[in-house]
């Protein structure tokens, strides 16, 4: 066994782990409603989820959403889905070896971005604007878009074939609304209160279980090393950049390195090892002090080189004026109960638009209550048509679940004769 083996205290939070043993258990696999059940189901409550979310459309757009860099053509630049699969691969990695629950760890990381907006975190300040103009007292951040997309948004065909809510067990959303990866302090340990998730304001609250705290550390080792390659790729960095780097990794690494090795494989592994030889249940999850701030120090670097450079101003301009033309051209539309009727009499023109968001308000409004029956709708109905507030949240949750290239084309085809 070699020495770094030896100091890795594999299971050692085993006992934390969530389990039918946790007193959290009954809680953490609660539901907000009975999921239906077929006898014999060899799948545990968090294996459940984890499928429910595979099937998901929100996850299938995932693809085509922006992580970093806009519209990329290259097909081996990091997308949406890409990260969110390295932080269920990291997650589970971390959670194997401290002995904690995989399945409840990987069903928390394949779900924490559901409700991302397109173009990136631009466009999530994009859409904040937006709500903070139209006066809702809310604001948007993307963690709790994602529970409301899970708990109202996103359906399944049941048995029966009746679309229903994904209907996630508590653990999961929890994990989902409190997984925000600016993790700002070395010592991550569960709360103790089971509260109502929809009270829950940004980064005021740690997650229930600690399945949830790997994901929210292994959220920020993702991105990090996975940016540093994209943005190499695409020649963001200056020489006097790449020796930066290297300085880095050789404080830590404590050997000489390449530019090549700061990569994501050298980071991920990096960051993974020390967390699972420096964490236990006293001091709760935990990187050394060296690597700690290094993730902070590269953390600085990425936002200073990558993330501010100038270079995605121009697309940044496009994409506002993407999402705010698509909302206003969709608030023009309403007219109450009539408003479907309206948004038809131009659908030869703005097809993508005006027949997609007409199926959006008969999905998830009042608005023609007899075709959602027929259409096997069993899902929340969340939006008022009476209320002009609650339509404009209808445009505002459209929009938040566009992928990048279905937004583009509904501009594309409002501006195209």
């Amino acid at each position: 066994m070699t020495d770094l083996a030896q100091k890795i205290q594999k299971d050692n939070f085993k006992y934390c782990a969530m389990s039918e043993s946790n007193p959290k258990w009954e809680n953490s696999i609660s539901r907000l409603d009975e999921l239906m059940q077929k006898p014999f189901d060899i799948r545990s409550p968090f294996d459940r989820d984890n499928t429910r979310i595979l099937h998901s459309s929100a996850y299938r757009r995932l693809k085509h959403k922006t992580q970093v860099f806009f519209a990329t053509n290259n097909d081996h630049i990091c997308t949406r889905i890409e990260h969110v699969n390295h932080v269920a691969s990291i997650s589970k990695t971390i959670a194997k070896t401290l002995g904690l629950n995989v399945s409840l760890a990987e069903a928390i990381a394949l779900g924490h971005d559901l409700g991302h907006s397109p173009f990136g975190h631009h466009g999530e300040r994009i859409i904040e604007k937006i709500m903070d103009e139209e006066g809702f007292n809310e604001k948007f951040w993307h963690e709790k878009n994602s529970l409301h997309f899970v708990d109202s948004i996103e359906t399944l065909s049941n048995y029966s074939g009746f679309k229903e809510n994904l209907n996630l067990t508590y653990a999961v959303r929890d994990g989902i609304v409190c997984h925000c990866g600016e993790v700002n302090e070395n010592s991550l340990k569960p709360r103790d209160e089971f509260i109502d998730l929809n009270l829950i304001e940004k980064g005021k609250y740690m997650p229930y279980t600690y399945e949830a705290c790997v994901v929210k550390i292994s959220d920020k080792i993702a991105y990090l090393g996975r940016d540093i390659e994209d943005a190499y790729t695409y020649k963001f960095f200056e020489k006097a950049d790449l020796m930066t780097l290297k300085q880095l990794a050789q404080e830590v690494m404590k050997q000489k390195v390449r530019f090549k090795d700061v990569n994501t494989s050298s980071l991920i592994h990096e960051f993974i090892v020390n967390l699972c030889t420096n964490s236990n249940p006293d001091c709760g999850l935990t990187f050394s002090l060296e690597h700690y701030e290094m993730m902070n120090k590269i953390k600085k670097f990425n936002y200073q080189k990558i993330y501010s450079n100038k270079r995605f101003v121009p697309f940044q301009d496009y994409a506002t004026l993407v999402i705010n033309t698509i909302y206003k051209f969709l608030l023009g539309y309403y007219d109450g109960y009539n408003t479907i009727n309206k948004l038809a009499k131009y659908s030869k023109f703005y097809k993508t638009l005006a027949l997609d968001f007409s199926d959006w308000l008969i999905k998830y409004s009042n608005i023609d209550e007899k075709t959602h029956l027929l259409r096997k709708y069993r899902n929340k109905i969340i939006y008022n048509i009476e209320e002009m507030k609650d339509y404009k949240k209808a445009i505002i949750d459209y929009i938040s679940g566009m992928s990048d290239s279905y937004a583009i084309k509904a501009y594309n085809e409002l501006i195209e004769f």
